[in-house]
């Protein structure tokens, strides 16, 4: 098992862009899948982007082109670079570990905290 957290959420106006950081803790962070999943008010927990450990990066589609993720496994850290941000990306962003390469959140065993991102139109 990992331990995750998450930081650089804040208030941006939409075009704007934000860094997330998902900071782990353990030995073997290396060999981890990580996502990046978010959820809005009163909806479902999504999946936003993942990075194996090769650091082959995947994406959902609504972010294809404006985000970008990436590792630095000597900093244990992984990154979500949102540029071009909509209003309809406001929601809590979470960081997630997982052994598979995969999408869905129930494979994923370590979860963050959470960072609010929130964007005004």
């Amino acid at each position: 098992q990992v331990q995750l957290v998450e930081s650089g959420g804040g208030l941006v106006q939409a075009g704007g862009s934000l860094r997330l950081s998902c900071a782990a803790s353990g030995r073997t962070f290396s060999s981890y899948n990580i996502g990046w999943f978010r959820q809005a008010p009163g909806k479902e927990r999504e999946f936003v982007a993942g990075i194996w450990w090769t650091s082959a990066p995947y994406y959902t589609n609504s972010v294809k082109g404006r985000f970008t993720i990436s590792r630095n496994n000597a900093k244990n850290t992984v990154y979500l670079q949102m540029n071009s941000l909509k209003p309809e990306d406001t929601a809590v962003y979470y960081c997630a570990a997982s052994t598979v390469i995969t999408r869905t959140a129930g494979l994923f065993g370590s979860w963050g905290q959470g960072t609010q991102v929130t964007v005004s139109s």
